[in-house]
């Protein structure tokens, strides 16, 4: 069976991460809504609806990666259920003439959106931040930068580890997979010359992957770079594997691998480089043996290995021998000052994620809620879960009982039990929508962190 060029999970991630291009009202929906537009100084554009019936409620909602257009809401129906409850939305493009990685203007764009709005529609009694995916990473910094012009904030799906983080651990995977499958490739990892060479690198490694799959040592290997990747081993159309069927956690980290996923995170980087202005991630000095000594997959890596009749130490003295990719320190520099967040929180945020996700690993809440603990500010967050699979595949009800968990906060200054798995739950039943799968759960450490 060939392996599609571009599956339709990564269509689907595609749609939640990069776009949520949901366009202005029509139908019936325009006789009780009205629209607004209009262009910010740096050339982006925003957009807002408002309900006739407004509960003063404004929601400023920040999109994930992907063309710089303006969105509103995460989803048409959360767009549509959030105005039927009253609530006004706005949100910018960012910068159209940057990178799709637009955090160089992100959060200054959507700041700009919520003046526009004040000035061009009317005044709010309420602003709540709300972002998905790389969106939820500038939500993160809006809830930390956004003191007396936000309330408070609900991340969905956030990439809250932030870009250094991110571009070091994906860096982590494909090193691992190029040299053990790929060699020619070793050397181009970084650096990358546009999309299409991504593109065409994760054509590569894609093949590489699939023909390695067809053995015991290639499998083993496959679930080494998995780890490093902190994928996900629970794939769509499946159950969960159980905790000691440790071929069957590979066999789906595989289909993720398979279905198209590296065609979605390689030609990512080159977007990153191109706002950083140079290569953001490194290897340099890491030490492989010592990254599977803290990954929560450590027992099914070793099991692996043994089954296949592989030395794993062997192989994570090459990786550790072989890593020689040295970062811009200038790229880097810039990421961390333009794409981090949780140095502080000034408003309270609730952040949700779902615990399968293949392109922005639940296991970033980890090293995201650790950052915010150092900066003393860890009453301010809550963490929520899903038991789902995929990328932001959140349900209306999820994000609707999401929102009514900050006003909890908001309305009562404490969080209470309104975050909490169980109540969330109950507040996602109560709402008669699409159901909820709240659940309690502790995300892993994050690997790759350097």
């Amino acid at each position: 069976m060939p392996r599609p060029r571009l599956s339709t999970l990564v269509a689907a991630c595609a749609t939640a991460l990069a776009a949520t291009l949901i366009g202005p009202a029509t139908g019936a929906q325009a006789t009780t809504t009205d629209h607004y537009s209009g262009t910010l100084s740096d050339g982006a554009t925003w957009i807002a609806d408002k309900p006739a019936q407004w509960n003063g409620s404004l929601l400023l909602f920040s999109h994930g990666f992907g063309p710089t257009v303006a969105a509103d809401a995460p989803s048409t129906a959360a767009r549509q259920a959030l105005l039927d409850a009253g609530y006004a939305l706005v949100g910018s493009s960012y910068d159209p003439n940057g990178s799709m990685w637009a955090l160089d203007s992100a959060e200054r764009d959507q700041f700009a959106a919520l003046t526009a709005f004040r000035r061009q529609v009317g005044t709010p009694t309420r602003v709540i931040s709300v972002g998905q995916s790389m969106g939820g990473l500038v939500n993160a910094q809006i809830a930390r930068d956004g003191a007396g012009r936000v309330d408070g904030s609900l991340g969905l799906c956030g990439l809250v580890a932030g870009g250094v983080d991110l571009d070091n651990y994906q860096l982590d995977a494909e090193y691992t997979l190029a040299t053990f499958f790929d060699p020619a490739d070793a050397d181009n990892l970084v650096n990358l010359d546009s999309q299409a060479d991504g593109a065409a690198l994760a054509d590569r490694l894609t093949k590489a992957v699939e023909a390695a799959q067809q053995t015991l040592t290639g499998r083993a290997r496959i679930a080494l770079a998995a780890a490093f990747l902190n994928q996900t081993d629970w794939a769509p159309g499946q159950q969960p594997p159980a905790r000691d069927d440790f071929a069957g956690q590979e066999e789906q980290q595989y289909a993720w691998l398979a279905q198209g996923l590296l065609g979605f995170i390689v030609p990512a980087r080159w977007s990153v480089e191109q706002s950083a202005g140079g290569n953001t991630s490194w290897n340099k000095g890491v030490d492989y043996a010592g990254l599977v000594h803290k990954s929560s997959h450590a027992r099914q890596i070793k099991a692996l290995y043994r089954d296949a009749g592989l030395d794993l130490r062997t192989d994570l003295n090459r990786l550790t021998r072989g890593a020689d990719i040295s970062a811009d320190p200038a790229a880097v520099a810039h990421l961390k000052r333009t794409s981090t967040a949780g140095q502080g929180l000034a408003v309270p945020l609730l952040d949700i994620h779902t615990t399968a996700d293949q392109l922005v690993p639940v296991e970033q809440e980890s090293a995201f809620a650790g950052r915010v603990r150092r900066a003393g500010d860890s009453a301010l967050l809550r963490q929520a879960y899903v038991a789902r699979q995929s990328h932001c595949n959140f349900t209306t009800a999820e994000v609707v009982a999401g929102l009514h968990a900050v006003e909890h906060r908001l309305d009562t200054g404490h969080w209470d039990n309104s975050a909490t798995a169980a109540e969330l739950q109950r507040s996602a039943d109560e709402l008669g929508l699409d159901g909820a799968a709240f659940t309690d759960y502790r995300p892993n450490p994050l690997s790759g962190t350097r």
